[in-house]
């Protein structure tokens, strides 16, 4: 999905969370709000996400996706993973990232083959002027303040803790987001 009213501010693409699509959660409504703002808005639908290995994986999105100053990455779950991958090894400097319910580690005993072995935090903090990192106290899937502490202490930026659950799921309709329409700009 491609998204754009009037003059393109920059191009922002949204990375749903693990089992998800581009439709579900607040996705296709930020994509609304910020082409209305005037941004690029890509919405990618990857089925295989947290399903097939990091390493093959991450070259078809990276191939997928123009990346440079004016970008603006937000990633849901295991997006947000995701997220921190594409940072890890794009070769330019974005302008943000949003990460969230995100996490770095294992967040449960699901097996999670979208994280990294290790991360290269020096090469992600350059690739990335400024990062948010927006998880609840209770999370149902571990992916919960803790897990952004983690980042928010490796990476600096700004971590906001919220009482929202997984911030939208099966169970948890979650259908708008003003605080991340609010964040981007």
């Amino acid at each position: 999905m491609r998204e754009t009213d009037g003059p393109v501010q920059g191009n922002v693409i949204i990375f749903h969370g693990t089992g998800a699509n581009p439709e579900v959660c607040w996705y296709p409504w930020l994509g609304r709000r910020l082409a209305e703002r005037g941004y690029a808005v890509e919405i990618p639908h990857y089925p295989d996400l947290n399903e097939e290995p990091i390493a093959t994986f991450l070259p078809k999105v990276l191939a997928n996706h123009v990346f440079d100053e004016r970008t603006v990455l937000v990633g849901h779950s295991g997006g947000a993973a995701l997220l921190l991958a594409v940072l890890e090894h794009i070769d330019a400097t974005v302008s943000q990232g949003v990460l969230v319910a995100g996490y770095s580690t294992q967040p449960n005993t699901r097996d999670e083959p979208v994280l990294l072995a290790g991360y290269d935090w020096a090469a992600i903090k350059a690739h990335v002027r400024d990062l948010y990192f927006i998880n609840s106290r209770h999370d149902p899937y571990g992916c919960d303040d803790r897990q952004g502490r983690a980042m928010f202490e490796r990476l600096g930026g700004t971590q906001i803790v919220r009482d929202d659950g997984h911030f939208g799921d099966y169970d948890q309709p979650y259908e708008t987001f003003e605080l991340l329409d609010r964040l981007i700009g």
